[in-house]
């Protein structure tokens, strides 16, 4: 059965542990990571979130073709898990500004919606705080308050986590987790 989880959070709000906690009876998961280790505090982060994940999941590293992974990935039965999607969309705004962010997102949530399998995605709420300073950092915050929303709107189920605690505001908790 086809099913799309968003799971939302700041930093360090407990989602990535609450994402795998959700997969812990899954076999077969294929992990689609987006970080890059750009400095030695990032690559601690990485470390950490390896470590944390159970060793037999298979890892894809997709900085950027995160859509079109997706899309291969669909009909196989397959359990995915998307950590982040806030880092992929960083990705995509300092590699290429001048893109058509609107059409990415939609390619993006086109290629949730039509998921064949299970799909669970991180992001963060950047949302929350004051307006940032700078133009880049505005423009972030607005790209991914925007990705945050359309996905929400195309996912099954989305959940809030704020100090390691789930709040449900789509959907219903699995009787399984």
């Amino acid at each position: 059965m086809a099913t799309s989880t968003l799971i939302l959070g700041g930093s360090r709000s407990g989602k990535s542990a609450f994402a795998e906690q959700l997969l812990a009876s899954a076999e077969d998961v294929f992990y689609l990571a987006t970080a890059t280790a750009v400095d030695d505090e990032m690559t601690q982060r990485i470390l950490q979130h390896q470590q944390q994940r159970p060793g037999h999941w298979t890892v894809l590293e997709v900085p950027l073709m995160l859509t079109e992974t997706l899309q291969s990935l669909s009909g196989q039965h397959a359990t995915v898990l998307v950590d982040c999607l806030t880092l992929w969309l960083n990705n995509q705004l300092y590699r290429s500004p001048e893109q058509d962010f609107r059409q990415l997102r939609q390619r993006l949530a086109d290629a949730v919606t039509s998921f064949d399998g299970r799909l669970v995605l991180v992001s963060n709420e950047v949302g929350a705080g004051v307006i940032p300073l700078g133009p880049i950092n505005r423009r972030f915050v607005d790209e991914q308050g925007w990705l945050n929303q359309q996905l929400a709107a195309c996912c099954d189920q989305v959940v809030l986590v704020c100090a390691g605690l789930p709040l449900y505001l789509k959907g219903q908790p699995d009787a399984a987790n």
